[in-house]
């Protein structure tokens, strides 16, 4: 363990003070950083809050450093949903902006994630790492099959995100047979520039980080990018199905499995 990591610790959100935590963090980075806005966010307190929130397992990644008293101590938060809670409660937060019928269909065990954000501080450093440990226990744990959420860019402009989305679509589009689709009323197309028009390294530099994170585990795509106004932000579906992971990335699990 380095002497950065000894500081950290990852668990499900535990009490009330960590889900709060985990709101103000929501709020500094969609809110505040991000522009995003909400019907159930609380500008007064500043938590970004929504109906999910009861019904969601909270993932968070603590610095001991930080004041748990001002709610300081979340770090990083994933916000997880399995199928089956989801089916109880009656839709995934995706269902607002994608049509999951061929996922459901698929008979395979999903897991919904959502609202991920690291603090700025934290970004490019060891506590990602620790998180996605912490999700691969929370995967095998629960014999999920296939993970799947919406990952955004900033802003709404999809002529200025032409080559990330079309490097999206013509290369990491999901088999027809489980892609969803965005919906009509905030669709917009991806492939907007042709394959052999596409400029590798203006695609990657264009690509937010925590997509290409999923694109290194085998992450695909759905068809269509969908506008989130409220959020500010174009939204793409991504997916990774755990049986189809690169062997480097199946033996990681395995390893974690047998720990």
């Amino acid at each position: 363990m380095t002497p950065e990591t000894s500081y950290f610790a990852t668990r499900l959100a535990t009490d009330e003070v960590d889900l709060l935590a985990a709101q103000r963090l929501r709020y500094r980075v969609f809110v505040e950083e991000l522009g995003g806005d909400g019907l159930l966010v609380d500008h007064q307190g500043r938590f970004e809050r929504d109906e999910f929130d009861p019904v969601v397992d909270h993932l968070v990644l603590v610095d001991n450093r930080r004041s748990r008293d001002d709610l300081d101590h979340v770090v990083g938060v994933y916000r997880l949903l399995p199928g089956e809670r989801a089916e109880a409660f009656g839709r995934f937060y995706c269902d607002s902006e994608y049509g999951l019928a061929p996922l459901r269909a698929s008979g395979r065990s999903l897991l919904e994630l959502g609202r991920s954000c690291v603090d700025p501080a934290y970004r490019g450093g060891s506590g990602m790492f620790l998180m996605w440990n912490a999700l691969a226990d929370y995967v095998l744990a629960r014999g999920i099959e296939i993970l799947f959420g919406v990952a955004s860019f900033h802003g709404t402009d999809v002529q200025a995100l032409a080559q990330p989305l079309s490097w999206l679509h013509h290369h990491h589009l999901a088999p027809a047979a489980i892609r969803p689709r965005a919906r009509p009323d905030g669709f917009r197309r991806m492939d907007l520039i042709p394959a052999e028009q596409l400029d590798r390294r203006a695609a990657m530099t264009g690509m937010p980080a925590l997509i290409k994170a999923y694109l290194r585990l085998g992450g695909m795509v759905g068809e269509g990018a969908w506008l989130d106004r409220a959020f500010n932000t174009t939204d793409v579906f991504l997916m990774v199905d755990t049986k189809a992971m690169s062997e480097k990335h199946r033996k990681f699990y395995e390893t974690r499995q047998g720990q």
